[in-house]
């Protein structure tokens, strides 16, 4: 097998966990032909492969759900991850601040999601904890990413998801999106309200590591009924600081290792 073959075959396998999903948690070989359109035989190989490596599950009466080594590498990825590593900090600085949520979001591909969180608030209300994927469009998390993509990564976005842009007001052309996250950039933090969750304020800024595109966000939600005009500058200004001391830690952190 050349290097290309095996690449595409391996790409071909792990395609396999791409389809399990907050909505689908459980399929059938049947399904997966169906979804992925492999054969009976190359679809058992791959499947036979990721049970054997503790990353499919499987019950003789039941189809396949994701593994047990999906739960040590989080185990893992939380010891080793120097984003929450260095986050974990700021987050309980925000949170012993502020009766609130703190969370550290990370973007990867086309995908954001919570990778780390702490809580004051007496009844947290959230609707999307660690690891659960969030709006690509919708809320101070997305925006805050949004606004620091490079043109050629933020037009393409911006045009797949325009429709819920346009929904909560940010404009209704890519040019008028463009212009709203342009401000945005310029003040290095988004709010918005109740966009994501009914009744709460979201305050984002970026957080970048060596490149010029954000790799994560850090996030407080509040209470809608908690906060005034005065009070979301405050946090923001909280929050804008505590993603530029996280930038900063892992700028250092990069650069020591290459000093190695």
């Amino acid at each position: 097998m050349s290097e290309e073959q095996a690449v595409n075959s391996l790409k071909r396998g792990l395609a396999i966990l791409e389809v399990f999903s907050e909505d689908r948690l459980e399929w059938t070989p049947e399904e997966l032909m169906d979804r992925l359109g492999y054969s009976r035989p190359t679809l058992y190989r791959y499947l036979k492969a990721l049970r054997e490596a503790g990353l499919l599950s499987s019950t003789p009466s039941a189809g396949f759900t994701l593994g047990p080594k999906v739960v040590e590498m989080d185990f893992l990825l939380r010891k080793s991850d120097a984003l929450i590593l260095n986050g974990q900090e700021h987050l309980n600085n925000l949170t012993e601040r502020y009766s609130c949520t703190a969370l550290l979001v990370r973007r990867y591909g086309n995908r954001i999601l919570c990778v780390a969180s702490e809580q004051s608030a007496v009844r947290p209300r959230s609707s999307y904890p660690r690891g659960r994927p969030m709006p690509l469009a919708r809320g101070a998390i997305a925006r805050s990413l949004m606004a620091f993509l490079p043109r050629r990564h933020l037009l393409p976005l911006i045009e797949s998801t325009i429709d819920d842009l346009r929904d909560i007001g940010l404009g209704s052309t890519v040019e008028e999106v463009h212009e709203s996250l342009k401000r945005v950039r310029k003040a290095g933090y988004a709010v918005a309200f109740g966009e994501v969750t009914p009744g709460v304020v979201g305050i984002a800024a970026p957080v970048f590591d060596a490149g010029r595109s954000p790799i994560a966000a850090m996030c407080v939600t509040i209470a809608g009924q908690l906060v005034d005009g005065n009070m979301i500058d405050e946090i923001s200004g909280h929050v804008r600081q505590a993603a530029a001391e996280l930038t900063q830690s892992l700028s250092a952190e990069r650069q020591a290792i290459a000093a190695q």
